[in-house]
């Protein structure tokens, strides 16, 4: 009688550099999420990953190479859940609005109690504060755009864009650390760049 052979395992596909860059991104976001931004090292990272280390390195180069990859994975989820809400939404003050805050709120509760540290390891040096000034600078003229038909076309100043963006992080931290609830940051924001926009118009006038 004839024995069935035992099986050969299959070799184990090797990741493309794209797949490579996507796994170790989402281990350096659990390890953040587990121990801290603190503990994130490139030898750390290619511990849990279970990787060289000159695989990182040559992903990285340096930590901070690896925070401002991370703030880029997070800018591009943000960027495509406000680009896909924004072409849905009404034309409406109230409408567009209410995507702006519900998008920015819900990005930065989907990522968790991570992101906030890596916002302030972003400040710990000139060239990765300047990485963050650009994403935000690009975040804060999609609004502008979104907004200013409920103003003064092109009034909204940057100014009070600034004070969005601010309102935006306090809140999604304070949600992210459930001193408030989502629907409390979602719903201050919102009143806070409905009034922002009013206040424009008035000033418009």
């Amino acid at each position: 009688m004839s024995s069935t052979p035992p099986e050969v395992p299959s070799p184990r596909r090797r990741l493309s550099r794209e797949e490579r860059l996507q796994q170790l991104l989402e281990t350096a976001w659990q390890l953040i999420g587990a121990e801290g931004t603190e503990a994130l090292t490139l030898g750390r990272l290619a511990e849990l990953a279970g990787v060289t280390k000159p695989v990182v390195y040559d992903h990285f180069v340096t930590r901070a190479g690896l925070l401002a990859a991370l703030y880029q994975d997070f800018d591009a989820r943000q960027t495509l859940l406000l680009d896909a809400a924004l072409a849905s939404a009404e034309a409406t003050l109230a409408s567009r609005a209410s995507v702006i805050a519900t998008a920015y709120v819900d990005c930065v509760l989907t990522q968790g109690r991570e992101i906030p540290g890596v916002i302030a390891a972003l400040a710990s040096s000139p060239e990765l504060a300047r990485i963050k000034e650009e994403y935000e600078r690009v975040f804060l003229e999609k609004c502008r755009s979104a907004l200013a038909p409920f103003a003064v076309p092109g009034q909204i100043a940057t100014a009070g864009l600034r004070a969005m963006l601010g309102a935006a992080e306090a809140l999604s931290h304070a949600a992210a650390t459930e001193e408030i609830s989502r629907e409390q940051a979602r719903d201050e924001l919102f009143e806070s760049i409905v009034a922002m926009v009013e206040r424009s118009a008035r000033r418009g006038r």
